[in-house]
């Protein structure tokens, strides 16, 4: 029989979704997915991930629109990384471009 000490231990999270602005380095070639999910009301939102080492990474909606905008006068990018300033309802994101 297996205890409740012995399973916490072995316990290492059920793919929790990660932040892009966790990586050091994104390419433009990325396969982007979406999910749908609830939020705590049970209101339903979509999810914006890329996949990077088998890791989901969220794709926030305002990177999406800042990478566009770089896009159209740089559509020849292959590389950005996101900084992030500010928590919850104040976050915001900024999109860098990388040679």
């Amino acid at each position: 029989m297996t205890t409740i000490k012995e399973i916490a231990m072995a316990y290492e999270g059920g793919g929790k979704t990660k932040n892009i602005v966790e990586l050091n380095e994104v390419t433009t070639d990325l396969k982007i997915e979406t999910k749908e999910l609830k939020n705590r009301d049970g209101e339903p939102f979509t999810l914006n991930y890329i996949v990077v080492n088998n890791e989901q990474y969220r794709v926030p909606d305002s990177v999406l629109k800042s990478l566009k905008m770089i896009l159209e006068d740089n559509p020849n990018l292959k590389k950005f990384k996101v900084k992030k300033t500010g928590t919850n309802l104040d976050t915001v994101y900024t999109v860098i471009p990388l040679v």
